[in-house]
């Protein structure tokens, strides 16, 4: 690794990026940026950066989960705070893009959140974007910026290849036809079979996974998918796969959403392991499922990515195993 510019090389950490952006600051060997985020008692945010940033290359940390419009509004007001104390360069750090699944019409009369909430960022003053498996791979062409995009499989892939014996025969199971060509992407790398769930959704809330193509009787079945939310999804297709007559199932997912009665579902469910990212700070939120969770981190591949950014070096090295991208 090329020697860090502690003083050119700035990483500042929003509300809810604070804990990923330690741990990439650790790889880095790099005091995080000083800065202070303080909320009105109207409710309206302000961010201070307490040292100078002027001709710096800044990276700023936030993932835009929940509370999803604060933390959107807080991540804008840090690129601007930092165009109008003159940095040099501003990169958006987004291990989780919020509104990733409001990327396209799908009835009359609706929005394309994600693009607007691109538009945004673009018009704030960021310079480009580094993110982590984004729901949609189109996403990236919303930005009129560089979008770097990268990919949790290689840490789910080192992971489940130190346990790989142990898991025996094992089945890779989309949760839906469109994150079929990720699916395949372990099931190549991992040595496994693939297998389908023919999913139809009833409504925004509700999903019924009625079909499923392949077999994956007497085998260990992992599902990997970009994200948690309700958890109705992937519980509904667990009970599906028991009924198939596997050994046990594994759920891997990069963004651990986990809303509304995602806790109570996976509790019930069937998983004998849930493994996850650190895209979201949970906040001990989890800790129902510790006795099963498995949390990876992915600071080090973004921790990579930022000195390769800093440095104007090629990241496409990071993404050699990461040949599959949802829809």
């Amino acid at each position: 690794m090329n020697r860090i510019d502690h003083d050119h090389l700035k990483i500042f950490a929003a509300r809810s990026g604070g804990s990923l952006a330690g741990l990439m600051a650790d790889y880095l060997s790099l005091p995080l940026g000083q800065a202070e985020t303080e909320l009105f008692p109207d409710g309206e945010l302000i961010v201070r950066v307490e040292e100078d940033v002027r001709g710096r290359d800044c990276f700023v940390v936030q993932s835009t989960c929940d509370p999803v419009n604060a933390n959107v509004m807080e991540l804008l007001i840090y690129i601007d705070c930092l165009r109008r104390a003159s940095a040099q360069r501003i990169t958006a750090v987004i291990p989780y893009f919020g509104y990733g699944r409001q990327d396209r019409k799908d009835a009359g009369r609706t929005p394309i959140t994600a693009k607007l909430v691109a538009n945004l960022i673009t018009a704030a003053g960021a310079d480009r974007v580094l993110c982590m498996d984004l729901h949609a791979a189109q996403i990236q062409g919303f930005f009129d910026i560089p979008v770097d995009h990268m990919s949790a499989m290689t840490v789910f892939c080192d992971y489940f290849t130190s346990i790989r014996d142990e898991l025996g025969d094992l089945v890779i199971v989309s949760p839906d036809v469109g994150n079929v060509k990720v699916a395949n992407a372990y099931a190549s790398f991992l040595d496994a079979d693939l297998a389908i769930i023919d999913k139809r959704r009833e409504s925004g809330m509700k999903v019924a996974s009625r079909n499923l193509i392949g077999s994956v009787k007497n085998q260990t079945v992992l599902m990997v998918d970009d994200m948690i939310s309700t958890a109705g999804t992937i519980c509904e297709a667990a009970n599906l796969i028991m009924e198939e007559g596997a050994n046990q199932i594994i759920a891997a997912a990069t963004h651990p959403v986990l809303v509304g009665m995602a806790m109570e579902r996976l509790k019930e469910s069937a998983f004998t392991k849930i493994v996850v990212t650190d895209t979201i700070d949970d906040g001990g939120r989890l800790e129902p499922l510790y006795d099963r969770l498995v949390k990876l981190s992915v600071a080090p591949l973004m921790g990579e990515a930022l000195h390769r950014i800093h440095h104007d070096m090629s990241i496409s090295a990071l993404f050699q195993r990461s040949t599959g991208t949802k829809r």
